[in-house]
């Protein structure tokens, strides 16, 4: 303990206020990080942590208080990378049309010369074996030929590289929302590695587990103050959402029991000749799990375009769809938080002429931003003045608003805060009781154990059905590594 109180501070924020309009982002935050350290910054959606970050990282300047870099006193882009500080960012920043190699030099411009290119493709293959053993990522490849995950490595790999000087300073804000449970165990080794070494990490997360188990020290934020800052080890899973102004929700969720009378509302035959077919039926929360990457995002699709033939919102659609990867096909950038929630049972607010009522149009959406808790003074507002973990609360609501019978989700709870989630729970099994069917692909073993079925995935194969008390982390594992049945 008394060795990490002396290190020296990499960063130090000082009353920091940040204002949007009449919304306080940040206000009269303090937030210090000192090499040898891993902190942990927890708190609901919209309580100001990707603000402060956006501060740290040079992105945004205070309007109040000040931020120094070690003993400089400065903000800005410049200043945050001369003090060694890199950012991962939750909405990823790589350029797709570039190689991985390419995106690495963009990162270090220190990179000179005729041969850079051999030096980022060495540079990068090196960082990504040393924090994901065995990933497997082609490095000559584009950005956009990569999975979300895959993707999310990358970036990671490429801010923890060390070109000319070592990061002082790499912040973490949600690194594992893309990855599956083995991938997210090896970069929080590795982050305890990092720090050992006497380097400093940020990170933030949502899934409280990983902080607690590898943070040194954890600050709470709410409505853009620091409300907690204590030792890791003072904090449980409980004490830490109630730093954070949650109740906590402790029931066991009543799965449904089996009801496979009548035709599924869903199926599909064995993926690739192989394995087993997939079938839901009414009222149903049918789970995909295993590794990332094996298949389950493309079933979710297949199934999607089996009910319909193409991406565009109809009326009465059977089928709705939550994308998990937002930025990329999730939101309108350029649209306000009304319209991107609106979209998607558009069809059933227009007139038979075509008129879109506005009336109903605003009902639905103030019905919905209360229901699920979007955090914003005004719907009118542009989605992008949200946090990452709102704009997927806006996706979540605009499945749920329109009158599919089945809601197809893609890991949509991903950058979610735990309150959120408490209440998203609730609203899925409320729906699942009235008829509606959920078919939910998640990285979160908390969540696959929610399901009342659950599909195991493994090479694009479904290779194990899971029900009841046979939904755990273990049986999961052992058909995504194995295949076949579980013991």
């Amino acid at each position: 303990m008394n060795e990490t109180v002396l290190q020296a501070e990499v960063v130090s924020a000082r009353g920091v206020k940040v204002t949007f309009g009449a919304v306080k982002a940040l206000d009269g935050a303090d937030l210090s990080i000192r090499s040898g350290e891993c902190l942990g910054l927890v708190g609901h959606n919209g309580a100001g942590k990707s603000t402060i970050v956006n501060v740290i990282n040079g992105g945004l300047s205070p309007h109040e208080g000040e931020i120094a870099y070690g003993d400089t006193v400065a903000h800005g882009i410049s200043a945050a990378r001369a003090g060694g500080v890199r950012c991962v960012f939750q909405e990823l920043s790589l350029c797709p049309n570039l190689t991985i190699a390419e995106n690495a030099r963009v990162m270090h411009r220190a990179m000179k010369g005729g041969n850079w290119r051999s030096r980022a493709l060495d540079l990068i293959q090196k960082q990504l074996n040393a924090i994901f053993p065995g990933n497997g990522i082609d490095c000559t490849l584009a950005v956009s030929d990569l999975s979300i995950a895959e993707r999310q490595m990358v970036e990671i790999a490429i801010n923890f590289a060390d070109v000319t000087d070592r990061p002082k300073l790499v912040i973490l804000d949600e690194p594992t929302s893309s990855l599956d449970a083995g991938l997210a165990e090896q970069l929080m080794a590795y982050v305890r590695k990092f720090v050992r070494e006497g380097g400093a990490v940020l990170l933030i997360s949502h899934i409280l587990g990983e902080i607690l188990s590898t943070a040194t020290r954890v600050v709470v934020m709410k409505d853009g103050r620091v409300v907690a800052n204590r030792l890791a080890g003072e904090f449980t899973n409980r004490t830490l959402v109630e730093a954070m102004g949650s109740v906590v929700k402790e029931r066991d969720w009543q799965k449904n029991a089996s009801r496979k009378t009548g035709a599924p509302v869903l199926s599909m035959p064995p993926r690739k000749a192989q394995g087993l077919p997939f079938e839901a039926w009414r009222g149903e929360i049918v789970g995909l799990a295993g590794l990332g990457g094996h298949g389950q995002t493309q079933a979710l699709l297949d199934l999607y375009l089996s009910k319909n033939s193409s991406w565009l919102p109809k009326s009465g659609s059977s089928i709705s769809f939550v994308a998990g990867d937002r930025s990329l096909n999730g939101t309108f950038a350029l649209w306000s938080i009304l319209k991107n929630l609106t979209i998607g049972p558009l069809r059933d607010l227009s007139s038979a002429v075509g008129f879109v009522d506005r009336d109903k149009e605003a009902a639905l959406a103030a019905d919905w931003k209360s229901r699920i808790e979007i955090r914003t003074p005004d719907m009118e507002n542009r989605i992008l003045s949200l946090s990452g973990g709102n704009q997927q609360k806006v996706l979540f609501a605009r499945a749920l608003a329109t009158k599919a019978e089945t809601v197809l989700m893609d890991d949509p709870m991903r950058g979610v805060d735990i309150g959120t989630k408490q209440e998203v729970y609730e609203i899925l099994r409320s729906e699942a009781a009235a008829g509606r069917t959920f078919v939910w692909y998640s990285t979160e073993m908390d969540e696959i154990r929610l399901c009342d079925r659950v599909y195991v995935f493994r090479e694009g194969v479904i290779q194990a059905e899971l029900t009841g008390s046979e939904i755990t982390e273990r049986n999961v594992l052992a058909a995504s590594f194995t295949g076949g049945d579980t013991p």
